[in-house]
């Protein structure tokens, strides 16, 4: 029988920190997910080491090779499409490859959508509380906290945090609508799933609103190496701007 969830896991330039033996490891004790691998055009030994992390659990890992660098839109984009095309998938998401958020969450948040039928999507939320171990950078927690409440207006939604690399949806007739076609946001595209989904429900958001589950992470750190840099919340909010004019309401 196919896993029940599958995640996708977009990768550029990873060769150097690509969590190898967590992944196959995970993967060989999880026979419930399954994960694909999504290789964006790398220009170093990456598709490589996903390809040899596929051979060691060919049947828990995929690749999936996309031969020009098209961003972590396109290739989370692609991921998810390419996982609504199997068989007996009930839920697909997609995580992010330096593990921030540990691989464990996966089954956390799926038992969020298999506890709660109304709930279309859970997202992991960074939110720092006693008992929970969210290690962030002070100067990204506040910006991230600016970008949020910007979000949070435009969206007109009350929601934590949308950038956490770590989101499960339940895979239904509409979901594939969701990823039909290419983001016009490169920097913030989970906002823009986000704006599909609230023009999907009709703008209805008391709607929206109950089918959006955010949980609250056990554990979150910042990975050395992180491409995010401080201008690239600036490119953010002009990527809002975009949303907020392209999905109307």
């Amino acid at each position: 029988m196919n896993p029940p969830c599958t995640i996708v896991v977009p990768c550029y330039n990873e060769e150097r920190r690509f969590p190898y033996d967590t992944f196959t490891a995970f993967a060989a004790a999880t026979p419930a997910i399954h994960f694909l691998l999504v290789n964006d055009g790398s220009k170093d030994g990456t598709l490589a080491v996903l390809r040899r992390a596929s051979q060691s659990q060919p049947d828990r890992i995929e690749v999936l090779d996309m031969p020009q660098n098209g961003g972590k839109a396109e290739a989370v984009r692609a991921g998810m499409l390419k996982a609504l095309e199997r068989p007996g998938c009930l839920y697909a998401g997609f995580w992010d490859a330096d593990l921030a958020t540990p691989l464990e969450a996966i089954e956390q948040l799926s038992a969020i959508l298999a506890a709660r039928p109304e709930i279309a999507m859970v997202f992991g939320s960074r939110v720092k509380l006693l008992g929970r171990a969210i290690e962030r950078r002070a100067s990204r927690h506040y910006l991230g906290r600016v970008f949020a409440t910007v979000v949070s207006t435009v969206l007109r939604l009350p929601i934590y945090d949308t950038q956490c690399g770590a989101k499960i949806f339940r895979v239904t007739p509409g979901l594939a609508e969701l990823f039909a076609t290419p983001f016009c946001s490169r920097w913030v595209f989970d906002v823009e799933i986000i704006a599909r989904f609230i023009r999907q429900k009709g703008y209805d958001l008391p709607v929206v609103e109950k089918a959006i589950y955010e949980f609250p992470l056990h554990q979150w750190r910042d990975v050395d190496g992180s491409r995010l840099r401080p201008r690239d919340f600036v490119r953010a909010f002009f990527d809002v701007l975009i949303i907020r004019r392209t999905y109307g309401k």
